[in-house]
């Protein structure tokens, strides 16, 4: 039966996180969904600015080259072909003014070197950077297609985001142009007769770089904000998690709370009901060895002790009765401004004699600033009463009770405390030693201290109990000032 009490609140506890489990789920997949989509989306973007980038600098370099194969023609090869009848680029003299009207009109452009091509030979007749002239070989599929008539680019890259990083080597993008080496005509027109081929290099690497930085700058960015969004959200998880914790745990509080009051308002019934079947029977066997005892007395005399002892019994369990009444008939507070300096003073006064009796040593702290609070003296005096007995019988060969009163004005909280030097109590004996019944003594009904909480508990107050095995208990109540 505990087993499957056990397992259903489980099962109501795992169904009650089933919601909450579902909403961490969407959270922490929407924020990796939005995180992935703000990769793409940088990704796109980045590359959607190379390829304008690359689009428009392909754009710029053949109008540059266009005007460079003009410039060429009417400034270096019609002039050298009227002087020299050929051209001879061996001799320096046309080589300096080739170059001269290449650099004149590539000036202020950002171009990074000029390369011409031979149109019979796969050979570089001329190149701004010296090392490449009459290197044979070097025209690829794009010299191919300029012969052809062809305007054509290619990119040469490398580096990527990582190469954004202290020591990696810099990220570097080139664009090579190759155009047609045209023969113009008299009117500046172009003719088909095609010369060799022109190659303009530019250098992208600023370009690319920046727009590399872009697409990390994003993807950094996105990222920090996935991580505050995952912290925050972390957090609020975590919160929930507590407070959906405290909650289930405060709902099994309070079942077992319900459970525990269904349980003991069904006992109060049938004790109430019990004891009053008992009290009245006691009452009239009470009377009756009253009576017997007197007539004892004059027709046995000697013999009248035995009256006494069903007087006396039948006393203890009149007293026994009440204390079940009590507990299943719990009476209503009815609250006055009272003192509780004064209850404690008139609980010494009833104890006197049996602390003497018992050799316990009273010692009493009772604050003087400790104002009149609201409670039934009568219900608070039993309480007190019942927790004082508990702490003599904890004393058997005598000992020290120290009772102490104060008022917490931080918390408006009338806080009285007894201590006693006797034997003290395991942790388990203190998890119940509130529980109706339950007793370690020989003699007694165990309703003692439950009575005491059920009075502490309907004045909205607490009590508590502190105790150590060999070396005593103290039992600490605090009442609501109003």
């Amino acid at each position: 039966m505990i087993e499957r009490k056990k397992t259903e609140d489980d099962a109501a506890r795992i169904a009650s996180l089933k919601p909450f489990r579902l909403v961490k789920f969407f959270s922490y997949s929407g924020l990796a969904v939005f995180l992935l989509f703000t990769l793409v989306l940088s990704w796109i973007i980045s590359n959607h600015a190379k390829k304008v980038l690359l689009e428009r600098s392909e754009a710029y370099a053949f109008v540059v080259a266009e005007n460079l194969s003009h410039q060429v023609f009417q400034q270096f090869v019609l002039p050298t072909v009227v002087r020299y009848g050929k051209i001879a680029l061996r001799k320096p003299e046309q080589h300096a003014r080739l170059d001269a009207v290449v650099r004149n009109a590539t000036h202020g452009m950002r171009v990074q070197a000029v390369t011409i091509f031979d149109s019979k030979e796969n050979i570089i007749s001329y190149s701004t950077i010296a090392s490449r002239i009459g290197r044979t070989g070097e025209g690829g599929i794009e010299y191919r297609k300029a012969l052809a008539g062809e305007n054509n680019s290619i990119v040469r890259s490398t580096g990527s985001l990582l190469n954004l990083l202290p020591g990696a080597r810099p990220i570097s993008s080139q664009l090579s142009t190759f155009i047609p080496f045209r023969q113009y005509q008299a009117n500046n027109q172009r003719g088909n007769i095609i010369m060799g081929v022109i190659e303009v290099d530019q250098d992208l690497s600023e370009d690319v770089v920046a727009i590399t930085k872009l697409q990390g700058s994003i993807i950094l960015t996105s990222m920090l904000i996935m991580s505050a969004l995952f912290a925050v959200l972390g957090f609020i998880v975590a919160r929930a998690d507590r407070i959906i914790d405290a909650r289930a745990e405060e709902r099994r509080r309070l079942e077992q709370q319900l459970n525990q009051s269904q349980r003991l308002a069904t006992l109060g019934k049938m004790v109430a009901s019990v004891s009053h079947e008992i009290k009245n029977p006691l009452g009239i066997v009470r009377s009756t060895a009253d009576i017997l005892g007197k007539r004892l007395k004059s027709v046995a005399p000697g013999n009248e002790h035995l009256a006494e002892i069903i007087v006396e019994e039948t006393g203890r369990l009149d007293g026994i009765v009440r204390e079940f009444l009590d507990f299943a008939r719990p009476q209503e507070p009815k609250l006055v401004q009272a003192s509780v300096n004064d209850i404690f003073s008139k609980l010494f006064t009833f104890m006197e004699q049996e602390l003497e009796r018992q050799e316990i040593v009273l010692k009493s702290s009772l604050s003087r600033d400790m104002p009149q609070i609201p409670l039934d003296q009568g219900l608070v005096y039993r309480a007190c009463l019942n927790i004082l007995v508990n702490s003599v019988q904890a004393m058997p060969e005598g000992g020290t009770l120290t009772v102490e009163t104060r008022y917490d004005k931080a918390t408006r909280m009338a806080i009285f405390t007894v201590t006693d030097t006797g034997e003290g109590m395991s942790l388990e004996k203190q998890g119940h030693i509130f529980t109706p019944f339950y007793t370690d003594k020989n003699r007694g009904t165990g309703l003692g201290l439950a009575i005491a909480k059920n009075i502490v508990d309907s004045h909205q107050g607490t009590i508590s109990v502190d105790s150590k095995e060999g070396e005593g208990t103290t039992f600490t109540i605090a009442l609501p000032a109003g």
